[in-house]
């Protein structure tokens, strides 16, 4: 979906382009067709590169590694297809970053390569430096802080994607693809960042900066013609009305993995001990992983639903706190609110993103040895809601929103116009 945002905002910039967007069927029968998906824009479906009859396990991992094994193939397939319906030739390749089999597409075509930085910005840092960390965790050994990054010196080894420390015989496609990153990046026309220009340490940018041909910011909040959902089937918006401004807790943990079950129990358990009226967005077949008789005893204060507007509920007043496994868009849309966090990642960049939230923008707390515990999260959401202590946290939010929401937005709008003008002199 960030990709299909970028996407929307240069199609509607670049009328005459022809944009074609290339994804596995499963993506493009969610992204597509909708009503608000105009014309110069056309999905064309390649392989997940999942075997027929094959069962997925429960790593999230296991599908990036079979569809990164259809290697640039794949890929320029869905570009041949794109030639031969619309007769014309491809003339710019903007791709998710970490497929870097599109770079050497792109080098085959010989046209201009775009990497896409779906994530959190800050996480682009540790993939310039992973001798560094490979060197720092062995001699060092623990938790060490990565005081060499720039900019980002409170970052942690443990909150790097534990992909990237892989190495010998438990490699992986993906690992040995993140791995490259800091040798293919450098290589892009542009590499564009899906996140506010505004908060990132000034170090750290400039450092990316001095290693890249060109960064540029995109606003990762969705397009102008991206119109909000029209419906809130679970009445959560009208639910969240007649609770009192920044009361409410609001969990979800994204789409992709969910806690386990004794995480899932002490979370529903400090939920109930806390007194808070909550909003949790919970896949319908975890509810029954719940205790016995939560649902019932928490009905008058509580809604659980398997799916809320998200950005529609951080954007209430009554939302206090959110409480989140901070994937990328869910930061975004938590930053553009104002809303503090208690993070508990589980992957990739979360932990970066979940340090930077604590120590670095000072929004939002981590979950103590980044797992849900009862007493835990009791504590975490009574310094958020109600302490005295808490408060430097619910201002820097605010603060945060402020920053973020300004209309003038200059860098944003000129690093957009620095990507059209890529595009256009392709």
């Amino acid at each position: 979906m960030p990709l299909l945002n970028l996407v929307l905002k240069l199609a509607h910039a670049a009328p005459n382009y022809s944009f074609s967007f290339i994804g596995t069927h499963k993506s493009n029968a969610i992204l597509f067709p909708k009503p608000y998906i105009p014309s110069n824009i056309k999905p064309y479906s390649i392989s997940d590169g999942i075997p027929e009859g094959h069962v997925l396990g429960k790593n999230p991992i296991e599908k990036l590694n079979l569809f990164l094994e259809t290697g640039p193939d794949n890929l320029h397939k869905g570009i041949q297809l794109a030639e031969a319906d619309t007769n014309k030739r491809v003339t710019c390749i903007i791709a998710d970053a970490f497929v870097t089999s599109s770079l050497l597409v792109a080098n085959k075509l010989n046209v201009p390569w775009i990497a896409f930085w779906p994530p959190v910005s800050c996480s682009l840092s540790p993939y310039f430096y992973i001798e560094m960390i490979h060197d720092l965790r062995v001699n060092r050994g623990g938790d060490t802080t990565l005081d060499f990054l720039p900019g980002l010196s409170k970052l942690h080894v443990e909150d790097i994607p534990q992909d990237l420390l892989l190495v010998g015989e438990v490699e992986t496609v993906f690992s040995r693809t993140l791995v490259s990153l800091g040798r293919v990046l450098p290589q892009a026309k542009a590499v564009v960042m899906n996140f506010f220009d505004e908060l990132d340490p000034p170090l750290f940018v400039q450092d990316m900066r001095s290693k890249l041909q060109s960064l540029l910011y995109v606003d990762p909040l969705p397009s102008p013609l991206l119109p909000p959902p029209d419906a809130d089937p679970s009445g959560c918006l009208s639910w969240l009305d007649k609770k009192s401004s920044r009361s409410v807790v609001y969990v979800c943990f994204g789409t992709v993995v969910a806690p386990p079950p004794h995480e899932l129990a002490a979370v529903a358990e400090a939920l109930e001990q806390s007194g808070f009226p909550f909003l949790w967005s919970l896949k319908e077949g975890l509810v029954s992983a719940l205790p016995s008789g939560f649902v019932e005893r928490t009905s008058m204060r509580g809604k659980i639903v398997a799916w809320a507007p998200q950005a529609q509920v951080l954007a209430h007043d009554s939302v206090g706190v959110f409480v989140t496994h901070c994937g990328a868009n869910s930061v975004s849309e938590c930053v553009w609110s104002g809303v503090p966090m208690i993070c508990r990642p589980f992957f990739g960049d979360q932990g970066v993103a979940g340090r930077v939230i604590e120590d670095v923008w000072e929004i939002g707390v981590m979950m103590e040895g980044k797992v849900f515990t009862t007493k835990g999260l009791l504590k975490s959401l009574n310094l958020i809601l109600e302490l005295k202590e808490g408060k430097r946290i619910r201002d820097n939010a605010l603060k945060v929103k402020k920053i973020v929401q300004d209309v003038a937005r200059p860098q944003r709008q000129r690093d957009f116009k620095a990507l059209l003008e890529i595009i256009y002199t392709s």
